[in-house]
């Protein structure tokens, strides 16, 4: 039984079960827990972003960033999207900055786990 409950799992990272559908799951508003890039810790580099995803498809990143001791809030809209029988998260935004493909890695309610695809960039969220 152990057997089949692993091969049901959809993500590398898991949950083996959920009650939950994925769009309910990546529906949350969520933010960068950890973040790395080439094997490197870049969590700082996204401390100020939060990515609000909806059950409809609806995408908001906002960031807000320090120059020179003044804050500024960057905001753009979009859509996201499943693709390759949902294990890539596709996210549209109007200003394209944030664009990409990411392939899942892990999907529970309060925890995402994101590879952009091409790129050595991991993102986890919560």
């Amino acid at each position: 039984m152990v057997l089949s409950m692993a091969s049901c799992k959809k993500y590398d990272e898991g949950p083996a079960i959920s009650l939950t559908s994925r769009s309910e799951r990546v529906a949350n508003t969520w933010t960068i827990d950890r973040a790395i890039a080439d094997g490197n810790d870049v969590t700082s580099d996204y401390d100020n972003y939060v990515l609000t995803l909806t059950t409809g498809g609806s995408a908001t990143l906002v960031a807000t960033y320090t120059v020179f001791g003044v804050n500024f809030t960057g905001e753009t809209n979009g859509t996201w999207a499943f693709q390759n029988d949902d294990e890539e998260l596709v996210l549209d935004f109007e200003n394209n900055d944030a664009d990409g493909t990411y392939q899942i890695r892990r999907l529970t309610e309060t925890e995402l786990w994101i590879h952009k695809v091409g790129d050595d960039l991991e993102l986890r969220l919560k």
